[in-house]
């Protein structure tokens, strides 16, 4: 009878302990398991705050939307420049220009200073037809002879015709070339006081052929406006031989009409 007593009271003092020895050993696992829980919040709001900052494909996209719209509106607008610069039906060039000549067949070259006109019909902003007038002065030196004459003045003058073809263009500026054709006239013995120019070593005076080639640049001032410098190559049959005569033109365009 003293045993059983006994034994009830030791269960009745051991529950108890028994109970407390669970809890504490229950506490650090929970304690454990919650403390991922409390940090996974703070983890998922940084990775969200990543990829906040981070551009989208549509954000990307819109830029490059934006940016090629950009370029088609300067595209839009330098084309119109260009055509409302070339899209004039007319050209009409005045200017000087300067020339290396041959007056006779033994003669060494000489300078000739020139005044030029020119009109030109377009027929697209790139591909006209020009016709051409130019006038050529000059001293030839023909050294010693019997008539005492050593540097007569000498003339020249031109009419020519051909396309013209504009092969780059920009709304600034623009590059083309032509190649003419027609008639040169002389007039070599204008100031050999009765001499003839062949005994003065001179061409005779003669209607012969004229050939030009020349490349074209002209600076735009305005759509209407521009200022041209153009290198040539003149080519003239005065004494049945061919005087290739190397120079160039400069001067005022003046664009009007449309095509």
């Amino acid at each position: 009878m003293f045993s059983f007593r006994r034994l009830a009271l030791l269960l009745a003092l051991g529950l108890p302990a028994l109970h407390v020895l669970q809890a504490q050993n229950s506490s650090p696992d929970s304690t454990s398991s919650s403390t991922p829980a409390a940090e996974q919040p703070a983890a998922a709001q940084s990775a969200n705050q990543d990829q906040s900052q981070q551009p989208t494909a549509g954000e990307t996209q819109g830029q490059l939307s934006v940016q090629a719209r950009i370029r088609a509106r300067r595209e839009q607008r330098r084309a119109q420049a260009i055509h409302d610069t070339y899209s004039h039906l007319y050209e009409a060039f005045v200017g000087g220009g300067y020339l290396r000549f041959t007056p006779g067949p033994n003669l060494q070259r000489t300078t000739l200073y020139s005044w030029d006109a020119a009109l030109t019909r377009y027929y697209s902003e790139r591909l006209g037809v020009t016709v051409d007038g130019r006038g050529y002065y000059g001293t030839a030196y023909v050294g010693l002879n019997p008539s005492a004459i050593t540097r007569p003045a000498i003339s020249q003058y031109g009419v020519l015709a051909g396309p013209t073809y504009r092969f780059y263009m920009r709304p600034r500026y623009s590059i083309a070339a032509h190649a003419l054709g027609g008639v040169a006239i002389s007039n070599f013995s204008g100031d050999t006081s009765g001499f003839s120019p062949a005994s003065l070593g001179l061409y005779p005076d003669s209607t012969t052929y004229a050939i030009d080639g020349g490349i074209i640049g002209e600076v735009n001032v305005t759509p209407n406006l521009s200022l041209r410098l153009a290198g040539d190559y003149y080519g003239t049959g005065f004494g049945s031989s061919f005087q290739s005569s190397p120079g160039f033109t400069y001067g005022f365009v003046y664009r009007f009409g449309k095509q």
